[in-house]
Formats: C-alpha cells, sequence, structure tokens
C-alpha cells in the first residue's frame, strides 16, 4: 500500500522539503509515501478519485485522534487490500463544506490553526511514525 499526499502548490521551502523528503525516505521500507504538488483543489479531487482508496481530507474542523489510532487507520486499509490512500492537504483557505463531505475521513492535525506547508511537514512525519507502529519499529516511544 502506498500513501499519497496532494497538496495544493508547492512547499517552497528548501528547510521543509529537505525534512519532508527525509520523512518520505526513512518510510519507504515501511508504507511508502509519495508528495504531489497540485495547482489547485479540482485537480487534487481529480487525482484522488481516480482510483478506490480512502481520501482522508486535512482540516481544522475534521477528527483529532492520537498517532496509534492513525496507525490503525492505515493499518485497516492496508489490511481489506487497498493499494493507496491518499491525504489532501489544502491552500490557506482550507477545504469548503462540500469537500469535506465527499471525504473518507476527515482529520485535524492540531487544534491550533497551522500553516498548510508546515501542516505537510508534520503529516509526512506522522505517517512515517505510523508506519513505524505498524512495523513494531522503536521509533514510537508511547
Amino acid at each position: 500500500m502506498r500513501l499519497r499526499i496532494l497538496a495544493i502548490g508547492k512547499l517552497k521551502d528548501a528547510r521543509l522539503e529537505q525534512l519532508c523528503d527525509e520523512y518520505v525516505k526513512r518510510s519507504r521500507p515501511l508504507v511508502p509515501i509519495e508528495r504531489v504538488a497540485c495547482r489547485s483543489a479540482a485537480e487534487q479531487w481529480k487525482r484522488a478519485e481516480e482510483g478506490d482508496g480512502p481520501v482522508v481530507v486535512l482540516d481544522e474542523r475534521g477528527a483529532q485522534i492520537d498517532t496509534v489510532t492513525l496507525s490503525g487507520w492505515i493499518g485497516d486499509w492496508r489490511d481489506a487490500g487497498r493499494a493507496r490512500v491518499d491525504f489532501l492537504v489544502g491552500d490557506a483557505h482550507g477545504y469548503d463544506d462540500p469537500q469535506r463531505a465527499r471525504a473518507d475521513r476527515v482529520l485535524a492535525l492540531s487544534r491550533l490553526t497551522l500553516p498548510h506547508r508546515l501542516a505537510q511537514l508534520l503529516l509526512c512525519e506522522q505517517l512515517y511514525r505510523a508506519g513505524t507502529i505498524l512495523a513494531g519499529h522503536p521509533y514510537h516511544h508511547a
């Protein structure tokens, strides 16, 4: 199974890009992560709906879960034979009600409002961490 992050726009910050790339690299043997920059929400949804996998929208109004729960979602989708899960990171304006309603899950990374660039980095780390939990790797110390 692959995890794919569909984000509107590029990070435009070499330091954030480098950190995201590090988590993507680390995740390869556990649960591969792919990052895709999209020009618009319409392009995001078109790409996400090409497959039959779950779509998770990141939004401050979403469910607030812990990393173990996130790893459980990913493990359940993996065990159900899903080939891919798409995580959508919006622009500074986020998603409207109809867009959130289209998603299989709506996830908030924090109660804090985060810039979308920082949300991408946090998501990369959390997906890597979830993969380590599923693999029994000691990275997650909870």
